[in-house]
């Protein structure tokens, strides 16, 4: 009989390939000459495009790969994922899903990430070639993947929702249930992402990392399970 998991979302993650607009921006094709790839074929990553990025709606919350590397790092190595207690999806801005198998091992090495992410939004999976891939990727918005996934309750954690203590979370947060955290830098969820949520935590009264979140949330959960 399978388990049931946990699934967590990182929503709204900014994890995207260069839009259009910016294709003959100068920073932008420096840098997509400098890889020998097209400049719609790069990720949009503000360290390197900060210039480019100053038209772009919603620009405080884009070009932030780096956010994703290191939530996937920490949430595929968890020892609750190593249980087979977790799901792994990443929505992001553009409103794709990537969808992660629990024995992904994606690459440390920031720029080794860049290029299989980079793959990855080119081909809709990764490896290109293979029958069953490790991760793939859908355009499909938030709403959707949570209709798909038909969890028993929808947790939000966010600046915006009730204070609660991190010792509580297990009592809120079951096999089954979503919980979403922000894959973005700045700036807050979109409504809509409210809208599918059935309760929305904070667990503490300033910014946190989104990975700061995260390590904290799998540590109690794990415990929970009597993993740690």
């Amino acid at each position: 009989m399978a388990k049931s998991k946990y699934t967590l979302v990182l929503a709204e993650a900014s994890l995207e390939l260069v839009p259009k607009s910016l294709w003959k921006h100068p920073a932008v094709i420096r840098n997509a000459k400098r890889r020998g790839k097209k400049p719609s074929e790069i990720l949009l990553d503000t360290s390197i495009h900060y210039h480019a990025m100053k038209t772009l709606p919603k620009r405080e919350k884009r070009g932030r790969p780096d956010i994703v590397h290191v939530s996937l790092l920490l949430a595929l190595n968890s020892p609750l994922n190593q249980e087979g207690l977790l799901n792994i999806f990443v929505h992001t801005i553009e409103n794709y899903v990537i969808s992660v198998k629990s024995e992904v091992r994606i690459p440390k090495n920031y720029n080794r990430f860049v290029g299989l992410m980079e793959q990855l939004l080119k081909y809709g999976k990764a490896p290109p070639e293979a029958k069953e891939p490790l991760m793939f990727v859908k355009t499909m918005k938030l709403k959707d993947l949570i209709s798909k996934i038909e969890p028993r309750k929808v947790i939000l954690f966010s600046e915006r929702g009730e204070k609660i203590r991190l010792a509580d979370v297990p009592k809120l947060l079951r096999r089954g249930d979503v919980f979403i955290i922000g894959g973005f830098p700045h700036g807050d969820f979109e409504e809509e992402t409210y809208e599918i949520c059935d309760a929305v935590y904070s667990l503490y009264t300033k910014t946190l990392e989104t990975w700061t979140i995260l390590s904290r949330i799998l540590t109690v959960l794990e415990i929970d399970n009597n993993i740690l």
